[in-house]
């Protein structure tokens, strides 16, 4: 299998000179992970990505694309192997790579998520996904409170590079927060001081967090939880006994682990 044959054509890009503005617009409308950079030509020049555009505090900022690109951490070509350029991802903990025609022309051709191999995998070879969640799920999960101030969290998801936590209240899981969250409520991050000299009041996970979660018990099959992440969009999914307490945390990375072993 090749990148090219799984790889997603039609996913948007910016190019440099255009405003940062514009591609906060673009990664929270399309609700994107990473928004590939290129230039007039369109050879790809690096990508934004979520954590970089939530930095961006006003809405009528000047600051170009060009000034916020990251390079990402491998380059990919449309003739590929996909097994192991996913192998690769999971090394570089990178959910997305944008694709090029060849590696020394760098003309921006796609992007390559994690979602993609999951997806083409659940069609071609089923079966190793039949175990249970147990088994390729996190159990040491980082969790929030729903009186957490966003501020915190938000700290928190830069510093250890978390896309989402789950929001816990006594032991029950009540709701979770992601990077998509914070980034559709507006929310001005991180707390800056005002003219007058005083801190806003930084608002509580509570108030932007999603409390409808697709979750999983822990009774069910791997392949259960790789086709909700597919046909849901969603990063992550919480384990929940049969008590409805959170024992774990399976993502897209622990699913494709068990596919390129």
């Amino acid at each position: 299998m090749l990148v090219k044959e799984i790889m997603d054509e039609k996913h948007p890009f910016i190019y440099e000179d255009e405003l940062a503005t514009k591609a906060r617009a673009m990664i929270r409308n399309f609700s994107l992970r990473i928004l590939p950079a290129v230039n007039e030509n369109k050879k790809l020049l690096g990508i934004v990505s979520r954590s970089s555009v939530m930095a961006i505090s006003s809405s009528i900022s000047l600051i170009r694309v060009k000034g916020i690109i990251t390079t990402p951490k491998c380059g990919v070509a449309v003739e590929d192997n996909a097994a192991l350029t996913v192998k690769e991802m999971v090394r570089l903990d990178e959910w997305y790579v944008p694709i090029t025609d060849s590696v020394r022309d760098k003309i921006y051709r796609g992007v390559l998520g994690l979602e993609n191999f999951i997806e083409a995998s659940l069609k071609v070879n089923p079966r190793k996904l039949m175990k249970s969640v147990l088994e390729a799920m996190s159990k040491d999960v980082v969790v929030c409170s729903p009186d957490d101030e966003v501020d915190n969290i938000w700290r928190l998801m830069q510093s250890q590079s978390f896309a989402g936590l789950p929001v816990v209240k006594k032991d029950r899981l009540v709701g979770i927060i992601t990077q998509k969250d914070l980034l559709e409520s507006g929310t001005s991050l991180p707390t800056f001081e005002s003219k007058k000299g005083r801190f806003r009041s930084s608002s509580k996970i509570s108030s932007i967090m999603k409390t409808t979660v697709v979750t999983v018990k822990t009774f069910a099959k791997i392949r259960e939880a790789a086709e909700l992440m597919v046909s849901k969009n969603i990063g992550r999914i919480p384990v929940k006994d049969d008590k409805g307490r959170l024992v774990g945390v399976i993502d897209r990375e622990d699913v494709v682990k068990l596919l390129i072993k």
